[in-house]
């Protein structure tokens, strides 16, 4: 399996040139694509980010756009697969292999990171947020997905190019999920550890929840073809 591994970035600081570095040896540099969405720290500056392949964003678009593009170069360049982490470090980039592992395995078209059976230093609130939210796209979906919110994930680009993704901020992670889900794409779970350092969220916790509960009801609101359907 080919896989490109995509890091959407944003002001990540030094913890994206560690990661990216991680990132090289294990898929190798030419398989690393960063997407810099309107970073202003300099942390995705030209000569940290030579090595690797690099989309730049000239202002801040949000995660999901970023991902977007980042799916996109992977489709363009023949990719059978995208594995997503995050810059900030909280995803160990030698872990890829397990996820390729169980796609290779099982046959799924997303296998997720699922930090759910080892929270160690998960903040509570994060925790019952991501608990929360996981049973919504679950019932969403129609499959079971643990950790809904773990943006370390892999996603064959046949079922990429089926979806017609169009929220763009942290919502993109759960529309995926749902799109996948009612288009028939299976999904599972691999359990990776949870890691929290000093790293910020970025996520704003009432205006994405908002953008959360609209992706709901959108999606409820239309389990025709919302640019999801059945494969069958």
């Amino acid at each position: 399996m080919r896989v490109a591994l995509v890091i959407p970035a944003y002001n990540a600081g030094p913890a994206l040139g560690d990661v990216v570095r991680q990132a090289v040896e294990v898929v190798g540099a030419e398989n690393v694509v960063v997407v810099d969405d309107g970073s202003t720290d300099g942390s995705c500056s030209p000569d940290a980010l030579s090595a690797v392949r690099c989309i730049c964003h000239t202002e801040n678009r949000g995660k999901g756009e970023a991902l977007k593009s980042g799916f996109a170069e992977a489709i363009a360049g023949g990719f059978d697969a995208v594995v997503t982490l995050d810059a900030d470090g909280q995803h160990d980039p030698g872990l890829v292999g397990r996820l390729v592992e169980e796609a290779e395995n099982s046959g799924a078209d997303l296998v997720i990171g699922s930090r759910m059976g080892h929270v160690g230093r998960m903040p509570w609130l994060r925790r019952l947020t991501n608990r929360t939210t996981s049973y919504f796209v679950s019932v969403l979906a129609g499959q079971r997905i643990e950790d809904s919110q773990c943006g370390f994930r892999l996603i064959r680009t046949r079922a990429l190019s089926e979806m017609n993704l169009r929220t763009s901020r942290y919502d993109t992670e759960s529309e995926m999920l749902i799109q996948a889900g009612r288009r028939g794409f299976t999904i599972q779970s691999v359990a990776i550890p949870s890691v929290y350092g000093l790293e910020t969220s970025k996520i704003r916790p009432w205006t994405d929840t908002l953008r959360f509960i609209r992706l709901v009801i959108g999606s409820l609101s239309s389990r025709r073809d919302d640019g999801v359907g059945d494969r069958s």
